[in-house]
């Protein structure tokens, strides 16, 4: 016991020493290090190459010797064929905010500097609920410089691409789903709690100084008025016609009176309504596209601080120490 106690005893001063060490090597680190221009870098990931890997693998694993040799010769044949192109493969996955668009912005850019229009094209794996209008509204005017430049767009939605995400999507020469993705929420939603009626009630006075009559047209803290609402409500219905403008712009088949009501639908249903034009999963699309392209991977890296990764790794040893610590102590109590 007492040979227990004197161990745990000596881990929770290690903890200690290495939580002390490391801060002040953060702090020492971080204050030498000099800002740099760029805050990331582009990284690509040939697909192509892991995907054939992948084939060739279970292949190798499932036929016989002579079936194997004339697969390997057949796939030797096939390799002397040049692909006919690239296709550029995004992943964007939105958050509320969309800040997302930061980064892809920045795979955009760079695809545009080396692709081919004749040959290649951008397949976007998109996933998004939605969020605000001008985050959002970027990144679709993002995959909107992909089409100005003339490479064909294609976007796949697995799981979600509502409201805002959808918005994204309709910029797409072709959309795919699978068959149970969300689709659709062509609609605008604003919420504002207001806590006027528990302040008077604490006897808490609230003001507020605004130049230009709608300056602001609902308070958090102050009465609401009807003129505020309907203003508010007209703010609300300006933002959703050009939401609806600019769906029925990039989807001229649908009938944008009936799927911009905010409802949202699988994709088996929402391709009914011409909101989606098949139905297939990004595993199998990218599957199909391998076949007569060089897939790649576009990825923008935010570049950490060296001091950040320090810190990180720092937290992570802490934390495995303190593990053990409480493991050990767990056993004491044993």
């Amino acid at each position: 016991m007492a040979f227990l106690f004197e161990y745990g005893l000596f881990l929770a001063k290690a903890v200690t020493i290495v939580a002390a060490i490391g801060v002040i090597l953060v702090m020492i680190i971080g204050a030498s290090q000099k800002p740099k221009g760029k805050a990331g870098e582009i990284e690509l990931k040939d697909l192509s190459k892991q995907i054939d890997e992948t084939r060739n693998q279970f292949i190798e694993q499932t036929l016989d010797k002579k079936a194997l040799k004339a697969h390997k010769k057949a796939i030797k044949k096939q390799e002397e064929v040049s692909p006919q192109g690239k296709v550029f493969v995004l992943d964007f996955n939105g958050s509320m905010d969309a800040h997302e668009v930061e980064s892809l912005r920045e795979e955009v850019s760079a695809i545009l500097t080396i692709a081919d229009k004749e040959k290649d094209q951008v397949l976007v794996n998109l996933e998004s609920g939605g969020g605000v209008v001008h985050g959002y509204g970027l990144a679709a005017s993002q995959l909107i410089r992909v089409k100005d430049y003339g490479l064909p767009l294609t976007v796949c939605i697995d799981k979600v691409a509502a409201s805002g995400g959808y918005m994204m999507a309709c910029v797409a020469d072709k959309i795919f789903a699978a068959p149970f993705a969300i689709v659709g929420s062509i609609g605008v939603i604003a919420q504002v709690p207001n806590f006027s009626k528990i302040l008077k009630k604490n006897d808490v006075d609230f003001e507020q100084i605004t130049a230009g009559e709608y300056k602001r047209t609902l308070t958090m803290f102050g009465e609401n008025t009807d003129k505020g609402r309907e203003k508010f409500k007209e703010e609300i219905e300006h933002t959703h016609g050009l939401f609806k403008a600019f769906v029925a712009e990039h989807r001229s088949t649908l009938d944008i009176s009936a799927v911009a009501t905010g409802e949202h639908w699988f994709a088996t249903h929402a391709q009914s309504f011409n909101l989606v034009d098949e139905i297939k999963t990004s595993d199998d699309v990218l599957l199909s596209f391998n076949e007569h392209f060089q897939l790649f991977k576009v990825s923008y890296k935010i570049k950490k601080p060296l001091a950040e990764k320090i810190g990180l790794n720092l937290s992570v040893m802490i934390e495995r120490l303190g593990i053990s610590l409480w493991s050990k102590c767990n056993k004491m109590r044993l």
